[in-house]
């Protein structure tokens, strides 16, 4: 008799241990979700102003869209290969060119003027040399100068300057 009682007297140290460790449990887990909730409640103030300005921003360049029209990329019919003179030798350089417009009517005004835009590139391009082209700083300014030389010929043509972008989609030099 005396060993089933201790028997009974360990299974319940046991329960007790397990009620424990269970409450415990509890309490840490509801300790969490509290601080969740405590953490989250001002993120919904901040998140809904984000939202507005959001909003508010969309509304503005939807109405800037609407007004200058969507981005349209007309592509050069075919790559420009020249050859630029370098310190040691000369390079022979291959630039894949594709023209950033807005709207509808600028892109048919560019793709009528390629030729003029083609003669103009080209021009620019045979200015440069392979020291230039084999840093990121000169494709960036022979980019720029060929905007520049573009949009003033398409000015003079045109009385706008119709490219917005000239981007270098492929750049190859040998």
């Amino acid at each position: 008799m005396a060993e089933e009682t201790d028997l009974e007297i360990e299974e319940a140290g046991g329960s007790k241990k397990k009620l424990i460790i269970i409450i415990a449990a509890v309490v840490v887990i509801l300790g969490g979700v509290a601080g969740f909730f405590l953490m989250s409640g001002g993120e919904e103030e901040e998140a809904s102003l984000a939202e507005e300005s959001t909003a508010v921003q969309e509304d503005l360049s939807e109405q800037n869209a609407a007004e200058m029209g969507s981005a349209l990329y007309v592509a050069m019919p075919r790559p420009f290969v020249f050859n630029v003179p370098g310190a040691s030798r000369d390079r022979i350089v291959q630039i894949k060119v594709q023209l950033l417009v807005r709207g509808d009517v600028n892109e048919e005004v560019a793709k009528k003027h390629i030729p003029l835009i083609e003669g103009t590139l080209l021009g620019v391009f045979s200015t440069t040399t392979a020291d230039e082209l084999s840093t990121s700083a000169g494709k960036e300014t022979l980019r720029l100068t060929a905007l520049d030389k573009v949009q003033a010929a398409m000015e003079g043509v045109e009385g706008s300057k119709v490219i917005e972008r000239v981007l270098f989609t492929g750049f190859v030099m040998q």
